[in-house]
């Protein structure tokens, strides 16, 4: 995963904006014309057209961390599958603010709740030999959920940032991850996610050893 090596040249290249159209379109697109090369993190604290899931915009609250980071997929542990990199890097940020006491359980695939609302998001995507992940989680909002007061109000974006990735040295594999992981799926019972156009119930679902789920008979991968 991340040594130290590739840790520092993460850190060397993390670059913060007031505003951005979108972190994750602005990794891609710098990666697409050779002006930036792996590993390499985006920050913005505005954006305008932030995206989520499914081709959904993520809209602006009154504070949020909002950022993009690029991986060689060489970087990536050997068992971990490409299509389950949102549930991979979910745990580490779903580990990571746990750390700090918040209670945020990652929903399938790749949402991040406390108790059954929506604090942020992961997209995931594949360009060239990269892995591009960009996250969003509101901080402080009136009008959606966001992480707890407690932690929120005390968080520095770009501290976060920093502390967020030097926690990547505790993960190294993808089993690791996974039996993290399946202890909470139960959570997801209750909830339904979409497939093909089609809603999907997630009790009815199997949750498989590299992050798939059966339904139906169906082995579904989800890189969102």
């Amino acid at each position: 995963m991340l040594d130290s090596h590739t840790l520092q040249k993460l850190k060397a290249q993390m670059y913060h904006f007031d505003t951005l159209l979108s972190t994750q379109q602005y990794a891609l697109d710098s990666i697409k014309n050779g002006t930036l090369h792996s590993p390499f993190c985006i920050h913005a604290t505005t954006q305008t057209q932030g995206i989520g899931s499914r081709g959904n915009q993520w809209s602006n609250v009154e504070s949020s961390l909002m950022f993009s980071f690029a991986l060689e997929t060489k970087m990536l542990p050997n068992d971990l599958k490409i299509e389950s990199s949102s549930i991979f890097f979910g745990v580490i940020m779903q580990q990571f603010l746990r750390s700090l006491g918040s209670q945020v359980w990652l929903k399938y695939p790749n949402d991040l709740y406390i108790d059954r609302q929506k604090i942020g998001g992961i997209l995931t995507q594949k360009v060239r030999d990269n892995i591009v992940c960009g996250m969003g989680i509101n901080l402080i909002s009136q009008d959606y959920a966001n992480l707890e007061s407690h932690i929120s109000q005390k968080l520095k974006p770009q501290d976060l940032l920093n502390d967020f990735f030097e926690s990547f040295v505790n993960f190294t594999s993808w089993k690791q991850i996974f039996s993290i992981y399946k202890l909470e799926f139960h959570k997801n019972n209750s909830f339904s996610f979409h497939f093909r156009n089609q809603r999907l119930c997630l009790k009815d679902a199997i949750l498989n050893n590299d992050g798939s789920l059966s339904v139906n008979g169906e082995r579904i991968y989800s890189l969102r």
